[in-house]
């Protein structure tokens, strides 16, 4: 009875355990990836008029296939190559992070059409656009371009780098970019949404209990109303999936970066230093051979001025000689 019991404590656990692996889809992505949602968001954001869903072709990557390689939506529509991603933190890495989306992208785009890269005609790739939903707390202006060439140090030749990519981070928290809010319905909702949850969990309340709270707001509301009430208990614990302690862990790991780079700038500044150290020795040595030579061209005009040929001719092979005379002619 035990052993069985055990077995089905077992089998609960793994169930528990694909439940959450599915809550690490966010709710954005959730959203989106329903086509008619997707279509409505591209023409918010484009102003274009897309109707047949048809037309949209989902590119979105997973991770089970390029191994941890998974974006949030992306997809193909009207010779464009779309990549959208959520973020509830600044991160201004995003470029980088869509450099590396974007060359799986295409890749999978290139082997698809059969496209001869190696050809001498120039081939046509779709035109890509990259797109952040950004919902963080820290204040941001409605759009901001963040760019992969900001991340680059300076060419020693000076040309400009050889790679670029831009993202455009637009603010959707709840009182920003709101004509594209009046434009897409779904994405002012989600806006709503967040900002009830954060109301909710505000009041000081029990964590699962604010988070019920605002879900049951929005469902009255007519909020994401289809999605909070056929996937509410999933919602709820994508939520709760974000605790205080993976905060805790992404801040340390934030002030560890930060650490890191403080140790590398003080080690560059060193080696700087260091650098420096012997630029200036080195010019002590120079300007200690430019003395000497001055006093020597000082001494070759006296003994030229008196007439002392002989002197002069030995002067250049016997070190003494010279340190004596340049004694007696007080140089």
């Amino acid at each position: 009875m035990h052993k069985r019991n055990c077995k089905k404590g077992k089998k609960k656990d793994q169930h528990t355990r694909k439940i959450n692996r599915k809550y690490k889809d966010s709710l954005f992505r959730k959203i989106f990836t329903d086509k008619k949602d997707l279509l409505e968001l591209y023409n918010a954001l484009n102003h274009t008029e897309y109707s047949d869903e048809r037309e949209l072709t989902v590119t979105t990557l997973e991770d089970v296939v390029y191994l941890s390689m998974k974006n949030d939506v992306s997809f193909l529509l009207g010779g464009t190559m779309n990549l959208y991603e959520h973020q509830s933190t600044c991160n201004p890495n995003m470029p980088v992070r869509g450099l590396m989306y974007f060359s799986r992208l295409y890749q999978d785009y290139i082997d698809k059409e059969e496209i001869n890269i190696f050809s001498t005609v120039l081939k046509r790739l779709p035109f890509p656009n990259f797109i952040v939903f950004y919902n963080g707390t820290k204040e941001t202006p409605d759009e901001e371009i963040l760019k992969l060439s900001d991340a680059f140090g300076q060419s020693e030749a000076g040309r400009e780098p050889s790679l670029e990519c831009r993202a455009v981070m637009l603010n959707i928290n709840y009182g920003h970019n709101l004509e594209l809010m009046k434009k897409c319905q779904r994405l002012e909702e989600y806006s709503v949404f967040v900002s009830e949850v954060r109301k909710a969990m505000e009041t000081g309340r029990d964590m699962r209990e604010a988070v019920d709270s605002a879900v049951d707001t929005c469902i009255e509301n007519g909020i994401l109303r289809d999605i909070l009430i056929r996937e509410r208990a999933e919602v709820i614990n994508m939520i709760l999936s974000c605790t205080k302690r993976q905060y805790e862990r992404l801040a340390r790991k934030e002030v560890e970066q930060l650490d890191k780079m403080i140790r590398e700038q003080e080690s560059k500044m060193r080696r700087q230093r260091g650098r420096i150290e012997e630029q200036e020795s080195e010019m002590r040595r120079q300007r200690g051979k430019i003395e000497e030579q001055e006093r020597l061209l000082q001494l070759t005009r006296c003994l030229v001025r008196e007439k002392r040929f002989e002197d002069l001719e030995k002067i250049e092979n016997d070190e003494k000689l010279c340190r004596d005379l340049m004694q007696e002619y007080d140089i």
